[in-house]
Order: C-alpha cells, then structure tokens, then sequence
C-alpha cells in the first residue's frame, strides 16, 4: 500500500521505483555468481569500465554480471537473448549494482569492517550448489564447481566478502522504523481521499498515415529501431531415443553366479522368527508389577496404561536381535522365550521396566537354494541388464569424447536420428504458431542451447531404463531481421510510430483547447478524428491500492493537482492520454481506524527503504564513482556480438 503512496508523491508519472535491488546487496551475491559462466572475449580483462574509490571494475567483471543476469532473467524468458537484454537497459543496471556493492565494500573496509575468513567458510558451507548427496558440503562438489565455471577459490571467497561487509552495512539501516501515529493518521486519510476527474484516449492509429513510407523513409526508421526486430536464437536439434533393446538379448545367470550369489546371502535364507508385540513401559520395578497385577484382573494392558498416564505401543513384526539393539538382551530374550498371547514379566530396559504381551509369532522356515532359485535368478538378470546398459552409455559417452558423431553412434544403436525444425530456447519452433519440439527434448532442450554444435551428448530420460543422443547443428544466432524479409512487419511500426507522433502533437493542442475554456468532450471533437469520448473517473487511494495492478493514468491523475491537466503516453506506442482533474475529496479517519496501525507499519516499511537507497548514494559520493562510458560501450557491442 505504501509503495503507491512513493509512487504518488515522487514519481512524475505515478509509477514507483523498485527499491528490492537494494535489499539484495545486504546479502552475500556470490551465491549466484559462482554458478554461472564467465564471458572470455576480445576485450583484455584489465580494460577498466569503472572506478570505485581506487577499486578498479574490469570488462571481465561486467561481462560475468551480464551473463548471470541473462541467466536469471532466463527462468522467466527463456528466449531472451543478449542484445534484447542490452536493448532493454541492462547493462546500466548490472554496472549499478556491480558499483553499488563494490563502494560498500571499499567504504566498510575504509571503517575498518572486516569479513573473517571462518565467517566466508560458513557462507560457502550453506550455499546449495556446494552440497554432495548428504545434503552437507562437499569439498569435492565445490572444487569441481569452480573449475567448470572457470573461477577461483579467491575470487569466490573475495566476492562472498563483499556481500558481507555490504550485509553488515546495510542490515541495521534497513530495520523498519516506528513512525508517530500523526503520520500514520495523516497517510491513512489520504487513502481515503476521493478523486475526480476525466481520461480521454487519442489512439495512435487514429493518426497513424494511411499510406506507404518511402524506402528512404523505411530505411531510416530500421536503423534506429532494429532492436524492435531481433529475432531469438534458433537451433536444429537431431536425436535419437534408446533402451535395453539396445543390449540385445543377455545370457542368464549361470549355475555359478546363482550358487555365489545365495552363499553371499545366506543369512537372509535361514529360518527367521518375527514376533508381533504390545509393549509399555514403566518407570520402576514396583509400578510394573502393580501394572501386572491389574491385568491379572481382567483388565486389558490397554486400559490399566491409560488410567495410569501411561500408553502403550505396538512393535513388529520384530527379530530378536533387533529387539536387542532397541530395548535390551534381556528384554529381547524374555520376549521371544514366551508364548503366544502370554504376558511377559517387567524386564530391566534401556528406558525403564517393560512390559511385553506376544501378540503373534511369525517364523519362516530356512529356504534352500532350489526354493529361492527363482528370486535370485530375476535379481541377477535385472542387476546385469542395468550393468550392461551402464556399460553401454559409459562406452557411447566415450567415444563421444574422442570425436564420434552423432550418426556414427545412432548407426552403431541401429536407431534412426530425428532432427527438429529450427526451434527457440523456449521449446517452440520458430515462426510455427503452436508447434514445439517433440515433448522427449523437454528434458534436454536447455543444455542443447548450451552446446556447440558437433558436439553431440548422451542423457537419461528414464533412470535406468531410457537414455538420449542429441547434438545440434544450424544454428542462427539471435539478430534483427533483415529488413527485406519483415518488410510489411517495419512498415507497421514505423505507421504506428508515426502515429504516435502525430497522437502526442494532437495532445498537446487539446491542451491548448482546455486553457482556453473550451471542455474535454469539445477539444476532442475538435480533432475532427474518430477517438472514444473521455470517460469520467471517481475512485479514492484505497480503491487504487486494491487493484492488483495500477493504471498509469489513475497513478498520475493521484499526483496532480485539482484543476489540471496532463498528458500521458501509452504502453506500446499506442497512442496518448490527456487526465482532467476536476475535484478533489479529502479523506477522513478516525481515532482508532485500524487503517492507521496498517499504515503505520507499512509506512515504517518504506522509510526503512528509503534509508537504504539514501545510505547507498551517501557511500558512493563519498567513496566516488567514475564510469569509463568508453569501455562500457566496448563490452556491450561484444556482448551483442557488434565487436567481431
């Protein structure tokens, strides 16, 4: 709720600022950094894009931060490519935050703040990406890590220091403050405040030209608006699916291999008794005898624990030797000495004095090795169909390592090879509406975006049971479309550009019109242009905060003033609106509206976010920041591959 009020107060438009990036830099970033790659390119990694205080920030640097902002950004927008993502401002925001977390770091190292090293072991131990099968670090998994991604223990452990230090900063600055209940009035009641007004629309097609551009025109409006066109990365992927059909027929056990495999197993095959057991357990010896002595009664053992604030629990089926290990030899041998449906005398255990009633007795007779032939040949069979197929993948992965293609494999499986039509990160095939990749790539389909062509992979689908051979080859990297091939899709945007243009121009002299006296309705008619007639408009704050997302021109029509008018532009080159104010209601609260404790604590909320975003300016100024535009420039036509 209190971020529409940031929005209302400080944004020219109503639209508020994300401030979450600042909470991120109060927590270690390595984590993310270290599982992803670094960019190697033509630019040498001591070219410096910035300086923080004395701390240089290297293209190397800047490279690492765009690629794992692709990556993340990636989760939501598979095919995002590098120069749509640089197209979108995303290289000013990396460098932001690479900035910003290099000033704290140098500022708290100017304090004297320190990140010990034992405290940077604990930081790497909880990471996830550093954890083997027991769910704890592996020193193993963590050396193995850095290696693939190309870092260093240093780099890490310097980077998780960082994130320290910028933690310790931030952490106290960013604790919510307790605002005064004054304020918290005084915010309230603007969230009843009732606004008044009306929004009329000049759409862009309304002004858009009717006819062709020039190929002047056309050409011109290309070279400045390519980003508009880039297409995704298309890749042809070729497969082949296999199973244990591929291991052909496997001979049976052998008399031998069933002979060693019972001896191995024996215990398993000898006679085994189970007993089924009802068990409570008493504090003393005397308590159990009393307990005893009710059941002798005619109670059951159930009732007499339960008048006693006891209960009992049942056991089994249960071996001797592991009644042993739970409760106690003694217990264990009283308990399988007697018979079925009798009680049991107190025995000393490891919790106290039980109780046991025998409740049934299971014994299975030794088996031979004729009777269990069946079970163990099936084991045997199934253990060497998985070793065989294991075999097989370790010698495909192999060979895939010294050069074999795909083909060479696929001939060698006797399998045919599928390949795909040209398909996107996404799974879907480019420029087929509703076409995707056959659903057995699903699992594949990402590292198959990874790979470089020729270099064909094996993966498991199924564990144990199905496996894949992939590789890909026509790749198209991520580009504008050249113009001659989305001709008409240009022409439209430059109409609709155009269109725009004309919109806003009309706007502003429907602006004039209202200063000089005439009404909304009387301005637009003016235009002599078909455009929807203006729409009156009466909504409060509260109203505004309950919609899941704000127009932009009700969040500006909150930031104006009574009696005003604004124009604003719509999403999508779609044209303009003009916001007419016409009247203003304050809000009423009063005492003890639980709207005011709710604003309080959002208002507390806020500010300590502000305090952050204050704090992290504060530093940079005084740390000083320079920014060498220059290499800036030179890493993003890298990245977007302008700099071949």
């Amino acid at each position: 709720m209190l971020q529409l009020f940031r929005s209302f107060f400080k944004s020219k438009f109503g639209i508020g600022i994300t401030l979450a990036f600042l909470v991120v830099i109060a927590i270690a970033f390595a984590s993310s950094d270290v599982a992803n790659n670094a960019l190697n390119g033509g630019i040498a990694g001591g070219d410096r894009v910035a300086v923080v205080g004395s701390e240089r920030i290297d293209a190397a640097e800047l490279k690492t931060g765009m690629t794992n902002a692709l990556d993340q950004m990636r989760q939501e927008q598979p095919t995002l490519t590098m120069p749509v993502f640089i197209a979108q401002g995303g290289i000013n925001q990396v460098l932001d935050r690479i900035l910003q977390r290099s000033a704290l770091s140098v500022y708290a190292r100017t304090h004297g703040m320190r990140a010990g090293s034992r405290l940077i072991d604990s930081e790497i131990s909880q990471i996830p990406a550093f954890r083997g099968a027991s769910g704890n670090f592996d020193e193993n998994a963590y050396r193995a890590l850095l290696s693939q991604r190309g870092l260093t223990d240093a780099e890490v452990r310097q980077d998780l220091a960082n994130g320290l230090l910028a933690r310790q900063l931030i952490t106290p600055i960013s604790f919510a403050p307790v605002m005064p209940e004054s304020a918290g009035r005084r915010y309230a009641s603007l969230l009843r405040e009732r606004r008044q007004g009306l929004i009329a629309a000049l759409p862009s097609a309304a002004y858009a030209p009717q006819g062709n551009p020039s190929d002047a025109q056309l050409q011109a409006f290309y070279r400045t608006a390519n980003s508009r066109f880039i297409r995704p990365e298309r890749r042809v992927i070729r497969f082949a699916t296999f199973g244990e059909e591929a291991i052909g027929t496997r001979p049976p056990p052998t008399e031998a291999q069933i002979a060693q495999r019972f001896q191995r197993d024996s215990a398993q095959y000898t006679a085994i008794e189970n007993r089924r057991l009802t068990q409570l357990v008493a504090p003393t010896q005397d308590a159990a005898k009393a307990i005893l002595t009710e059941v002798g009664t005619g109670k059951s053992l159930d009732v007499v624990a339960r008048e006693k604030g006891l209960a009992t629990t049942t056991i089994g089926p249960i071996t001797q030797a592991a009644l042993t290990t739970s409760a106690s030899a003694a217990v264990a041998q009283a308990a399988f000495a007697a018979p079925q449906g009798t009680m049991v005398q107190p025995t000393r255990g490891g919790l106290g004095w039980y109780i046991l009633r025998v409740d049934a007795i299971e014994k299975q007779p030794a088996r031979t090795l004729a009777q269990v032939r069946g079970d163990i040949t099936a084991a045997l069979t199934e253990e060497q169909r998985r070793q065989a197929l294991a075999d097989l993948t370790a010698g495909i992965e192999d060979r895939f390592d010294k050069g074999s293609s795909l083909a060479d494999v696929a001939k060698s499986l006797k399998v045919d090879i599928t390949s795909t039509k040209p398909a996107t990160a996404d799974g879907r095939i480019y420029a087929a509406q509703g076409e995707v990749v056959p659903p057995v790539l699903g699992r594949v389909i990402e590292t198959a975006f990874d790979m470089r062509e020729g270099e064909p992979q094996l993966a498991e689908l199924v564990p144990g049971k199905t496996f894949i051979v992939y590789d890909v080859t026509n790749i198209t990297p991520s580009a504008a479309a050249p113009l001659a091939e989305i001709r008409s899709d240009v022409v439209d945007a430059w109409r609709r550009d155009a269109g725009n243009k004309a919109a806003k121009l009309a706007a502003d002299r429907v602006i004039g019109r209202l200063q000089q006296g005439s009404t909304l309705a009387a301005a637009l008619a003016a235009e002599h242009k078909t455009v929807p007639a203006p729409q009156p408009v009466s909504i409060n704050r509260e109203e505004l905060a309950g919609m899941q997302q704000v127009p932009p021109t009700l969040a500006l029509m909150f930031s104006m003033a009574r009696g005003t008018v604004k124009k604003l532009e719509g999403p999508n080159e779609g044209g303009w609106f003009i916001i007419q104010l016409n009247q203003i209601e304050p809000g009423k609260v009063e005492a003890g509206d639980p709207l005011i404790a709710t604003t309080m604590r959002q208002l507390g909320t806020v500010t300590g976010q502000e305090y952050v975003e204050q704090f992290v300016g504060a530093v940079q100024h005084e740390i000083g920041v320079e920014r060498n535009e220059t290499a800036i420039k030179a890493v993003s036509d890298q990245l977007t591959g302008q700099g071949n």
